[in-house]
């Protein structure tokens, strides 16, 4: 008899990616078969606290405290926490990757004020490049140098939702750009006066993104749909380019024939400097980055 972690979770687990992670879910169709179902479980596990947390719902926190407790003990008290315990068996998950997640999960309950780039890098480490070192458990590594590479995808990918959803989150009283930063750029987040801190912002997402995309021959597994998700996403700055840096306002979307373009290119051989951009312009690295 199947567990419930393999029929209706697993079930769960897979619309809610195909549904809500639609970059991401292209991606996972280009995942060996053996492990794609055990990446839609672990979005799940991702998506589902992200959710609580984002939409302040009740039992928030104690579905964090949960997944800490997993960690601390391997005791099972949540469906997240049956879900991890359930990957663990066949993975061995790094628990102070998912320990640090949750640490990203409370500063977003608690409303932390985020003032420097070092406490921006240091949330996007904890919210998303945990993320990445969990999924290249996963996936396999041929060296543990491959971790650092894995977190810096994570990382640059969440400040790519980060510039994506300026005014979304904006509108709901959200600001999760470093105040110092604002501050250099004269505090505008108005479209048509933010063309210099989106030009600072997207070169700090781009110098990560070399970085992830240069750790990607370390996995054992996976390596091509690595490859076209990051890409996938880093095409999101280069559509905020295309449409002149916030000159409008709201989401900048990528088409779907776009994307498939990009992610075919992601079979090629991934080159590790400025020469790798996805699809579409060059990457511009104006003023100082990361």
């Amino acid at each position: 008899m199947p567990s419930r972690c393999e029929d209706s979770l697993l079930v769960e687990a897979r619309s809610t990616t195909r549904r809500i992670g639609r970059t991401f879910a292209l991606a996972c169709r280009l995942l060996p078969r053996d492990i794609r179902d055990d990446v839609y479980r672990l979005y799940l596990v991702f998506r589902t606290l992200d959710d609580l947390v984002d939409e302040a719902r009740p039992g928030a926190p104690e579905a964090v405290e949960a997944v800490e407790r997993w960690c601390d003990t391997g005791m099972v008290t949540s469906r997240e926490s049956a879900l991890l315990g359930d990957l663990d068996e066949r993975h061995g998950l790094p628990r102070e990757a998912l320990r640090d997640f949750c640490a990203g999960m409370r500063s977003d309950l608690e409303g932390a004020p985020i003032v420097t780039e070092d406490e921006l890098d240091a949330y996007c480490h904890r919210v998303a490049g945990t993320v990445g070192i969990v999924m290249a458990a996963i996936l396999g590594t041929t060296t543990p140098g491959a971790d650092a590479h894995a977190a810096a995808l994570g990382q640059a990918m969440q400040r790519t939702n980060i510039l994506r959803d300026i005014d979304e989150d904006a509108a709901h009283g959200r600001v999760y750009l470093a105040r110092e930063t604002l501050d250099r750029f004269g505090g505008r987040l108005d479209p048509g006066g933010r063309e210099a801190l989106l030009r600072d912002q997207i070169a700090r997402a781009d110098a990560l993104y070399r970085i992830g995309f240069a750790g990607i021959p370390l996995l054992r597994r996976g390596r091509y749909a690595i490859a076209a998700a990051g890409g996938m996403y880093r095409e999101i700055l280069r559509q905020i380019e295309r449409e002149g840096y916030g000159a409008r306002p709201g989401r900048a979307v990528v088409s779907g024939p776009r994307k498939l373009l990009v992610a075919a290119r992601a079979r090629r051989p991934l080159p590790t400097d400025d020469r790798f951009h996805g699809f579409g312009a060059a990457a511009r690295r104006p003023g100082s980055a990361i």
